[in-house]
């Protein structure tokens, strides 16, 4: 589809801190948390809310009452009177959201549309499921988060063991793996330079953490949380966690909480949300794709291809990717596949580092794709990212920055 009437405003866009499962957020409803941080965020940005007719949601982790999806978080946000999808797409539930609003603007069915997207991977729900001709009728559990990292029941695997089936195919070492992870800790110290004024630019720091009644202030944190310090040396000590394969826990990211937002307009409504009008961001081509069984790091190769297709670009095109990235593994697949430096990929940090509240991630790395684009005077941005059921979506996206003109 054609997205050349759809603009994303420059800043009209924002991030919690990520903070490890079990730690600061793990009390917070997430929709609520996400509801109260768009609130506060929109006020802060001076974001007409009133000129928000539509919504999406973005979530994959239930939480009480998230029936209501959408039209529920819109009302505890204060605008009632909107509606919308609430869409889940596992580890690419971001970017469907983009593209689910893209295609309601494209079509002229809205005009601007509030994506939120937020998770809590932290306290997951336990749900039982009836099951009437089972011994005494015995129901069946699941641990919503923990059942579904450990088993695709698809390909019956869990998900360490795809990486671990393009580690092998690929013929990538903990070694390889080892490097890479200790390139993007030190790419994400860059985010954390001067006071993190990389973050800053769309995360508003320090974070003040709600109660549970979201009435007051519990707590201040400065920045992610849960993230250890990580060297080449260090990661060389660790074991692989299957027995036999490559792949550690310093390969691999870690679950977290958090929630983002972003405005997506029609262009001839940019003008109310922008912070700054010289700045153009347009989406030029999405694109989604499904790998092999049990080889979801491979994912993010086809989906890159089919949104560089839809955009009619070529990899070479692009000035700078950003990926989702729940194990090195993915990067360097995709690095081998398209002839990009694995080295040069996702500056300033990346989900591999920071944590994966699943819902929120992949916007948040869009989020800042953006802003490294606009540091660098515009180009071309690649985002991709891999999800559960070996699928992948990707997001090419162009920044204009007339400042300079």
């Amino acid at each position: 589809m054609n997205f050349d009437d759809v603009r994303i405003p420059y800043g009209a866009y924002w991030s919690t801190p990520f903070s490890r499962w079990q730690a600061s957020f793990a009390h917070l409803h997430s929709m609520r948390f996400a509801a109260y941080t768009a609130a506060k965020v929109l006020k802060d940005k001076n974001i007409p809310l009133d000129q928000i007719d539509h919504a999406v949601l973005g979530m994959t982790v239930p939480q009480e009452k998230s029936f209501w999806g959408a039209p529920w978080i819109m009302s505890l946000i204060g605008r009632g009177e909107v509606s919308g999808p609430t869409i889940a797409q596992a580890c690419a539930t971001s970017a469907r959201c983009v593209a689910e609003a893209a295609h309601e603007l494209s079509l002229g069915d809205a005009q601007a549309t509030l994506v939120v997207t937020c998770d809590r991977t932290s306290n997951g729900p336990v749900v039982v499921h009836p099951n009437p001709r089972a011994p005494s009728g015995a129901p069946t559990v699941e641990n919503w988060v923990l059942d579904n990292f450990r088993e695709d029941p698809n390909a019956r695997v869990a998900m360490v063991e795809t990486a671990e089936n393009c580690a092998r195919d690929w013929q990538i070492s903990t070694e390889e793996q080892n490097a890479v992870v200790a390139r993007r800790y030190a790419q994400y110290q860059d985010a954390l330079a001067d006071d993190r004024a990389f973050q800053r630019r769309y995360m508003p720091l320090p974070f003040e953490v709600p109660d549970a009644q979201f009435r007051k202030v519990a707590g201040r944190i400065e920045g992610d949380e849960g993230i250890h310090p990580t060297t080449e040396e260090g990661l060389a000590k660790l074991k692989p966690v299957v027995a036999g394969g490559t792949v550690t826990f310093g390969g691999q990211t870690h679950p977290a909480d958090g929630n983002a937002g972003m405005i997506v307009t029609r262009a001839d409504r940019v003008a109310a949300f922008t912070a700054e009008p010289k700045i153009e961001i347009r989406i030029r081509g999405i694109g989604q794709a499904r790998e092999r069984k049990a080889y979801m790091p491979a994912a993010p190769v086809k989906a890159a291809r089919a949104a560089l297709k839809a955009a009619g670009l070529a990899i070479a095109d692009i000035d700078t990717i950003k990926s989702h990235n729940p194990f090195a593994v993915n990067d360097i697949v995709f690095a081998r596949e398209t002839g990009v430096d694995v080295m040069k990929m996702n500056n300033y940090g990346c989900s591999l580092v920071y944590g994966h509240p699943q819902g929120p991630t992949g916007l948040r790395i869009i989020i800042e794709l953006i802003e490294e684009l606009v540091l660098r005077g515009g180009g071309r941005g690649l985002f991709h990212g891999c999800a559960a059921g070996d699928t992948a979506m990707a997001v090419v996206l162009e920044v204009n920055d007339k400042r300079a003109a």
